[in-house]
């Protein structure tokens, strides 16, 4: 049976894609005691290599207490979900689980599949920019921190991290056709270390998000190195028919907030918000706090208007 908490339900309900199962959450609002009567819904993704238990429920929390029902899933290989190996981001395995994940919500019944929101975080705003642009029917998107621009974040890089991180990229595909082991790279680590992310903002910003008990691993299929150059979802914004709100931090130096901006400028009907803050801020405390009054604003214009 669900769980009752606060002023929302709690359901488990995973979904199929690629015929293996992604585990998903559902937070349905109440009214007067009741689940409220087909209410609008915003599905949550996360970015790189993260865990949909990494603060996605303190972001879902927030939109049901406001009457929006919220799901939120893992991608396959991550958290809950299934899938070999495990670890693996590519953006065209997790656009196939974000199709397979509207097709699921659609078809709730408590919900109004008319008012669907696409929700993405960092490599998960990308992604919710990319499918809008293939999906007219949804309603609304809102990319937080989004990676835009593949090249953009090239530049941000440095040159012997680059080299390093594509032969980690080759030895791993060459392992794969092999048969043998995949190799891995750490997904986040300090300055001067090798990683996926190891700005000076990265490791206290990424444990901020990771809640006490959590199993993730820190580590990432290095096969990921030999595509991050060439996904841009900048590259399809202007075919994004529906409001779209990008928020982004003016200390990232992740994804940079003037690519950011600029694909907002291509959006036909966009807002864009620029907070002082750095990549992970948007996440917790005072800036989480500004980052989902920004969103609740947006979604009560759009979904409730």
């Amino acid at each position: 049976m669900p769980e009752t908490q606060q002023q929302f339900e709690i359901v488990q309900t995973d979904f199929i894609s690629q015929n293996e199962r992604c585990a998903g959450t559902l937070y349905l609002p109440k009214a007067v005691g009741k689940i409220a009567s087909n209410p609008p819904v915003i599905i949550l993704g996360h970015g790189f290599a993260a865990l949909r238990e990494m603060r996605l429920p303190a972001f879902a929390a927030r939109f049901a207490e406001a009457g929006f029902a919220a799901y939120f899933f893992d991608y396959r290989t991550f958290g809950d979900s299934d899938g070999e190996p495990r670890h693996w981001v590519d953006p065209q395995r997790h656009h196939q689980d974000w199709r397979a994940a509207l097709a699921h919500v659609q078809a709730i019944p408590e919900i109004d599949a008319t008012k669907i929101a696409l929700w993405g975080s960092s490599f998960g705003g990308g992604h919710v920019l990319t499918i809008a642009a293939e999906q007219p029917d949804i309603a609304a998107v809102i990319a937080q921190v989004p990676h835009v621009d593949g090249i953009a974040t090239l530049k941000t890089l440095d040159k012997k991290a680059v080299a390093k991180a594509t032969a980690a990229g080759l030895m791993d595909v060459v392992r794969s056709r092999l048969g043998g082991k995949p190799h891995y790279t750490p997904v986040v680590g300090h300055p001067g270390e090798f990683a996926a992310i190891n700005s000076p903002e990265t490791w206290d910003g990424w444990f901020n998000m990771v809640p006490e008990g959590s199993q993730w691993e820190n580590k990432v299929l290095s096969r990921i190195f030999l595509k991050l150059a060439t996904y841009s979802p900048i590259r399809n914004a202007d075919k994004i028919a529906v409001p779209t709100l990008i928020i982004a931090g003016s200390e990232d130096s992740i994804t940079p907030c003037a690519a950011a901006e600029k694909t907002a400028k291509k959006i036909p009907v966009s807002e864009f918000h620029l907070l002082p803050c750095n990549h992970f801020d948007p996440y917790v405390g005072e800036f989480f706090e500004q980052n989902v009054t920004l969103q609740l604003e947006f979604l009560q214009q759009h979904l409730l208007g």
